[in-house]
């Protein structure tokens, strides 16, 4: 009798051992969602205060608890250098500019030949060009640039593709102007000590470098004439005249200016269904994204397929499917 009952414990206990193991099971991935093929997601960003790494910072931490992997930002000179990371096989995900990622999968500009290891998870929200001065510089039109010293953002960023390209569409070569290869924080610095005329801090607004020069220093933002956006965009036709809203940098009236939209981009390479899961937990978290900086309150599901400058990721293109 004892026996049998001490065989019918051991039963019981080895089943409820399957039984918890089989229930426990979660294929890598601690919430609700699938787990993903790839155990690494890294995110390439750009500049520490930047729209870029603030969001993309939120977006690891949503994947890397959705799906159990491990999730993380890599600063970095932002869009050109983005690329190339893609291409080299370090990063599997990127935020970019869409001049940028044209000239990639074009092979021209900053690029020798086509990129083929960029597809395109969606487009995101616009960057705004913005073009910032003292309120004594003197400088009120873009044509004013010429013969100061400009900062056009870290070399071969997306902020000094779009720089070159519209100082170029103005007539205004680096030649014309006293160039300065620098970020976001240290243009913003360069201004603030007198050390420059001008700088282009191209972003999502508000960029927030630019937001804390704004309350220390009396600025200005440049005007951008939509007639001459419209002109060069004839020649790059990534280029949109859009307004900054007044109010943003204590301007009084809204500002004319030039836009690029951003670009999300993933490795070709990554499985379908793993793009599929990133790109479903990346618009169902838009929300914390917005949170996290008030430039994602322009993405929408509705508009990530519009203007596209690389291929669909199949996963991603799946997913708009579904929708």
């Amino acid at each position: 009798m004892k026996i049998r009952n001490l065989s019918g414990f051991i039963a019981i206990l080895v089943i409820t051992i399957i039984l918890a193991a089989c229930g426990g099971e979660d294929n890598g991935a601690s919430g609700d969602g699938e787990g993903l093929d790839a155990g690494i997601v890294t995110i390439a960003t750009g500049g520490s205060s930047g729209p870029y790494n603030i969001i993309g910072t939120t977006l690891g931490e949503t994947y890397s608890s959705e799906f159990g992997v491990n999730s993380r930002t890599q600063t970095t000179g932002a869009s050109v250098e983005n690329v190339n990371l893609i291409n080299q096989d370090k990063v599997e995900i990127a935020f970019t500019m869409s001049d940028v990622v044209s000239q990639a999968v074009s092979g021209t500009g900053n690029f020798d030949e086509p990129i083929e290891k960029v597809n395109q998870i969606g487009a995101l929200y616009p960057n705004y060009v913005q073009i910032v001065t003292t309120a004594d510089s003197g400088i009120e039109t873009f044509k004013d640039l010429e013969g100061k010293r400009v900062a056009v953002g870290d070399q071969n960023s997306g902020v000094e593709v779009n720089a070159r390209n519209l100082l170029e569409g103005h007539g205004i070569t680096y030649d014309d102007i006293s160039v300065d290869y620098l970020g976001y924080a240290e243009a913003a610095d360069g201004l603030r000590a007198g050390q420059l005329d001008a700088a282009f801090l191209t972003s999502g607004l508000p960029n927030a470098s630019l937001l804390e020069l704004s309350e220390t220093l009396d600025i200005r933002i440049v005007t951008i004439d939509s007639a001459d956006v419209e002109e060069i965009a004839q020649e790059e036709s990534y280029f949109v005249p859009m307004e900054i809203p007044a109010g943003t940098y204590g301007n009084e009236e809204p500002v004319q200016t030039a836009a690029i939209m951003n670009a999300l981009i993933v490795h070709a390479d990554m499985s379908e269904d793993d793009v599929y899961q990133l790109t479903k937990a990346f618009f169902e978290n838009l929300e914390a994204l917005e949170s996290s900086h008030q430039a994602a309150s322009d993405i929408s599901l509705e508009a990530a397929q519009e203007g596209l400058v690389a291929p669909l990721h199949p996963g991603a293109e799946r997913y708009y499917n579904e929708q």
